[in-house]
Order: C-alpha cells, then structure tokens, then sequence
C-alpha cells in the first residue's frame, strides 16, 4: 500500500482565479474584503476617468472618431468603460485569491482584537492634535516672520521669493 502525498494550495493559477465566479470563504473577512474592494474600484474609477478627459485631446483619437463615425467625446467613453469593467472585475476577483483573501481576513481578525478607545477618548486626543497642530502652525508663522525681518527689513537682502511678484 503506498501512501501519496498530497500538497494543499491555497488555489489554482492566477489566471483560474480571475475566471472563477465564486466567492472564497464567503462569510469571513466581509468588512476588510469590502473596503478593500471599494478602494481598488475607487482608484479604477479614478483612473478611467482621467483616461477619458486624456483621451478627449489625444490627436490620434480625432482620426480614430473619425475613421469609426464617432465624436471624440464617445470614443473616448467607451475606451474608458472597455478599460473600466475587467479592472473592477479584476479588483473584485483580487480580494478572493486565496492568498490575499486569508492575508484579508486575518486583518479583520487582528482588527477585531484591538482595543479601540471610546467617544469622549477620541475626542480629547483629536482635540490635543489639533491643538499642537494649530500651535505649532503659529510658530512657524512667526518665525517666518522673524527671518522676513531680519533679511529683508534689516539685512536689506531681496529675495525672487513668492510674495515679490
């Protein structure tokens, strides 16, 4: 009797798991996955659309329009979308490879396991950061104002600064 080893893979080829439908381990991991999901499509969107305000004063695309009895407008849409949909569908397949689902769902896991600090915690330490901010901020004004009038009003000296002209 011989005895077979056999290797469990936490998936197929990339390629099988871009063209697989199902959703891998479903139920964990949702809120990680999500968010992850909607900031991959977000940054998609984003670059869609600049491809199509770029493609609008591209001079190959007037000739393209043209040559396919469209407007540039158009065309350059639908460039756009024809790039959009498989980059979301790939975005959407990507949080459940197998490898970066279970990286994702460990997260939430470790997400969960924090101690996260209440209302009123949150509020004072945002107020405490805003505070140096702001502070800090006024310093460096007025330190600006400080060598302003050191090199400018005593030292005579003239900058190409910005404020100039």
């Amino acid at each position: 009797m011989s005895t077979v080893k056999t290797k469990e893979t936490s998936g197929g080829s990339l390629v099988g798991d871009l063209l697989q439908a199902g959703l891998y381990k479903r139920s964990q991991g949702r809120i990680a996955r999500q968010l992850t999901f909607a900031a991959l499509a977000i940054a998609v969107a984003v670059g869609c659309w600049r491809l199509e305000v770029s493609l609008e004063t591209w001079g190959w695309s007037r000739e393209w329009a043209r040559n396919m009895k469209l407007s540039v407008d158009v065309l350059a849409s639908v460039v756009a979308l024809a790039v959009f949909v498989p980059l979301t569908w790939i975005c959407y397949r990507a949080v459940n490879i197998p490898r970066f689902a279970d990286f994702l769902i460990a997260v939430e896991a470790e997400m969960n396991k924090v101690s996260w600090p209440s209302r009123t915690e949150l509020i004072r330490a945002s107020l405490v950061v805003l505070f140096v901010v702001f502070l800090l901020a006024t310093v460096l004004f007025l330190y600006d104002l400080l060598w302003v009038k050191i090199l400018v009003d005593w030292l005579g000296i003239q900058g190409s600064g910005v404020g100039n002209g």
